[in-house]
């Protein structure tokens, strides 16, 4: 783990705090790197690679920050209407969705939008790229689940789960997955694709990340955070992290324990120690900043962080037992442009010119 990491944070009054966090120090402090106002809305979701950090937007903008050269990078035009998710696949892909039912699928060596899919009927609400980056998950207010086979980019099923999902996400290991509906979690099995279990949470989930391939932390309209055993089927604790809503939640792995990191419509972003032994207990607090702005979401930017070398995909995959078979395997595979023949693309939009301009307190 770098000893310096980023701590990366938008707001509802459109603007995106940075901070850096030296790990090496006996006593963690964050320094304040810069606020930038760039959208003209709120901010909705936030991501992080090895060198850049994007933040997209009600203004129906992604905006690009080099975290390395500590500039602006432009602006990403193709959505109409507000940005709801970003996820990187590795250090070469990133992939966003939004209000318009997009997803569009953008090269970071150049940020072209290399291919736009119609996903979702109504607005994607959540997506989540297998480890292995042979699949995506979606989720959308069309109340379908969508799995893509991103080695031919066709669509490999879809699932109707009868109610509006607004969190997916897959487990480290690949073997399950996560979908979240208003305050229940359910955990499906990635052979059977159905749920084994559901988890109810008393408030409504703002966020979750899973901190092993088991457990898994909760975040809801309210000021705790909980953390659920998806093997065993049970909550094993909590803890008060804030005075006020909890609406985001990440982590990362020291030598020896995890780090949580939570941000909140109170204005602070925390980082907390947790050891992820069986008898889990509440974490102790680390570091908090105040930022003063009612915050919406978060991201970790870790500069050592490399993605392993990528291989050749194998055939294209187009039945589940076929998906799952290709899927125990234990390469990986890239997300090349002529990989991704999505359907149903339109035209895609010019960058926006712009960047260059440095990031300042």
């Amino acid at each position: 783990m770098a000893a310096v990491l980023g701590l990366i944070a938008g707001s509802y009054e459109q603007v995106t705090f940075g901070y850096r966090v030296n790990t090496d120090e006996p006593e963690w402090t964050a320094k304040a790197e810069f606020t930038h106002h760039a959208h003209t809305g709120s901010i909705s979701a936030a991501a992080a690679s090895e060198r850049f950090v994007v933040t997209g937007s009600k203004d129906e903008t992604i905006q690009l920050y080099d975290m390395k050269k500590k500039i602006e990078h432009g602006a990403l035009l193709h959505h109409d209407g507000t940005i709801s998710c970003l996820e990187f696949y590795g250090t070469s892909h990133l992939l966003s969705g939004g209000e318009d039912g997009l997803i569009c699928v953008w090269g970071t060596k150049k940020w072209d939008c290399l291919k736009s899919i119609k996903a979702h009927q109504g607005q994607v609400t959540s997506l989540s790229v297998h480890p292995s980056g042979k699949i995506a998950l979606s989720v959308g207010t069309d109340k379908t689940l969508r799995t893509w086979n991103l080695t031919n980019g066709r669509s490999a099923f879809i699932k109707n789960i009868k109610r509006n999902a607004h969190i997916v996400r897959w487990s480290p290991d690949g073997d399950k997955y996560v979908v979240v509906v208003n305050d229940e979690v359910n955990i499906y099995d990635l052979e059977t694709a159905s749920v084994t279990a559901t988890m109810k949470n008393p408030k409504r989930i703002s966020s979750v990340k899973f901190l092993n391939n088991s457990i898994l932390a909760v975040a809801g309209d309210d000021e705790k955070v909980r953390f659920c055993d998806l093997g065993r089927e049970k909550w094993l604790c909590e803890f008060k992290a804030h005075e006020n809503r909890v609406k985001a939640v990440d982590s990362f792995v020291m030598e020896d324990h995890c780090v949580l990191v939570t941000a909140s419509n109170d204005g602070f972003i925390k980082m907390w120690k947790l050891y992820l032994k069986e008898e889990l207990e509440s974490p102790t607090l680390l570091m908090e900043v105040n930022t003063t702005a009612r915050l919406t979401c978060l991201a970790v930017w870790k500069p050592s962080s490399v993605q392993p070398p990528a291989e050749e995909p194998a055939a294209p995959t187009t039945t589940p037992q076929e998906l799952i078979q290709e899927l125990s395997k234990t390469k990986r595979v890239r997300i090349a442009a002529e990989e991704v023949i999505l359907e149903d693309e339109s035209k895609p939009k010019k960058k926006k010119k712009g960047g260059g301009k440095k990031l300042t307190e």
